[in-house]
Formats: C-alpha cells, sequence, structure tokens
C-alpha cells in the first residue's frame, strides 16, 4: 500500500505539474483523463474516477479481489492527487516542451511502474485488455498499445495539433522505458554465449581476469557430425568490452553472441 501511494503520487505528479501545463497527452487513464478535461473543463481527477469505476465494474469477474481492491485504492489515491496537486500547488511554469515530455514522462512512468511492482494497476487500458485478451487470442500489451496510440491520434484529430501528437509519443515511450526499468529492477547484465574450439583457456581467464563463473552447455552442430561446447556467463554492460577482448586474443574465430538479462532474482549470479 505504501508504494502504490508513493507512485500514484508520482504519477499525479507527472500529470499535474509537466503533462496538463503543457498540453501533452499521455496513454492510459491518464491520457483519457487529460482528454475529457481538455474537451469539457472536467477536473483530471474527476474524469479519470468517470473513465475507471464502469471499466473496473465491467472487468471485475476478469480480476482477482486483491488485485481489484489495491486497483480501486490507487485509482482513488491517483484521483485525488491530481486535483489536489492542480488546486493547491503553486507549480514553477515550465516553458520547454522538452522538459516537461521528458520528465513528464519520468514521473508517470516511476508511478505505473511502482503501481504495478504492487500488484494492481492504474487502471483504464489495462482492465480493458485483460477482458480483451480473455475474449480473443490478442496479447494484452498489444491492446494498450492500440488504445494508447488511440488517445494520443485524437489529439492530431481533434485538435488539429500534429506537434502535440508527436511530443506526446515521446513521453508515453519515455514512461515505457521507465516502466520496464522499475519492474525488472534496471537489470544491465549482459548474457554471453561464447562458442569456440578452447573453451577450457577462455573459461580459465574469465574467472581470473573477471571473477565470474559461468555454464558450459555440450551440444552438436547441425549435422551432428561434431560436438561443441557453449559457454554461458552474465556480465555487467561494462564488461562486456573486456570479456570481448579476452576470448578474441584466445580464439580469434570465436562466436560471441550478446543479449539483455532483462531480469535476474537469486543470489547465484555471478555463478551463472
Amino acid at each position: 500500500m505504501i508504494l502504490i501511494t508513493i507512485g500514484s503520487a508520482f504519477l499525479a505528479s507527472g500529470v499535474a505539474f509537466f503533462l496538463y501545463p503543457a498540453k501533452i497527452i499521455t496513454g492510459g487513464t491518464p491520457g483519457l483523463g487529460l482528454l475529457v478535461n481538455y474537451l469539457t473543463g472536467v477536473s483530471i481527477g474527476k474524469a479519470m474516477l468517470a473513465i475507471n469505476i464502469p471499466l473496473l465494474l465491467i472487468g471485475k469477474k476478469y480480476l482477482d479481489t486483491g488485485f481489484a481492491l489495491r486497483t480501486v485504492y490507487s485509482m482513488v489515491a491517483t484521483s485525488v492527487m491530481v486535483d489536489l496537486l492542480m488546486m493547491f500547488v503553486d507549480f514553477p511554469e515550465i516553458k520547454s516542451l522538452l522538459i516537461s515530455t521528458l520528465y513528464g514522462g519520468v514521473a508517470v512512468g516511476i508511478g505505473i511502474g511502482l503501481i504495478l511492482k504492487s500488484n494492481a494497476s492504474a487502471g483504464g487500458t489495462s482492465i480493458i485488455a485483460k477482458i480483451v485478451a480473455s475474449k480473443t487470442q490478442i496479447k494484452p500489451g498489444r491492446v494498450i498499445l492500440l488504445l494508447d496510440a488511440l488517445i494520443v491520434g485524437s489529439v492530431g484529430i481533434l485538435f488539429r495539433n500534429l506537434e502535440g501528437m508527436l511530443w506526446s509519443i515521446i513521453t508515453i515511450y519515455v514512461s515505457a522505458i521507465v516502466i520496464d526499468k522499475i519492474i525488472t529492477g534496471g537489470v544491465s547484465e549482459k548474457l554471453v554465449n561464447i562458442v569456440s574450439e578452447r573453451t577450457e583457456e577462455i573459461c580459465a581467464v574469465i574467472t581470473r581476469e573477471l571473477g565470474r563463473d559461468g555454464t558450459i552447455l555440450e551440444g552438436q552442430n547441425l549435422s551432428r557430425a561434431r560436438d561443441k561446447s557453449i559457454i554461458l556467463v552474465v556480465v555487467n554492460g561494462r564488461g562486456i568490452i573486456q570479456l570481448r577482448q579476452l576470448v578474441l586474443g584466445i580464439d580469434k574465430d570465436a562466436l560471441m553472441i550478446v543479449q539483455e538479462a532483462s531480469e535476474m532474482t537469486g543470489t547465484s549470479r555471478n555463478h551463472y
């Protein structure tokens, strides 16, 4: 509940202090709330509640009770905080659209990320996505992307403001990156697959120079004509260059495949 409260505060701050003054739309319920406010003058918080409550009632049978209750708290807290911040906090005017776009996106991303990490939802598009995904073969992520595109596209259509639509796309992109970093723990590790005829030497130098352990997988080529060994090792982003130099210094024909380790848990990451 503490994380949800903090997340709601970040989300509300991003909307009230950065996006609303610059007339920039974001995705999800906050974006719909901003859009309704621009069109009707209804406060953003009230608009968000008016959008979320019917969606939650429609989608309640697709949500477990704990998740639904946490989501209700998140929706109410965010809506109340948005209106209170806009009414009682005199935030300095920001004249740069770039600053408003980036910092608004970061604040919204932090807020939604903390809410999602607390096994709750900010409401809106995520509820619609769950309903659509349960009825069709469409993945929730694609539904959310489509809905966000419709919300942002409406800016260009209704207000004839192409520039505002483009700024809004940047905000959504920044928010998505921040949300991903928060949910995955901001992991910057790389998973490296190394194929070489000199596996033993490479393993020894990785252990000695990088202080990392790894895993050796035994396999065969596609024709099954010969055996081969594959080294799997996890290093941080800065260690990739050193690892490449060490491996190619031993075997200039070695194959290295570098992948993002998007999420890592447990205490044995150095022994992977």
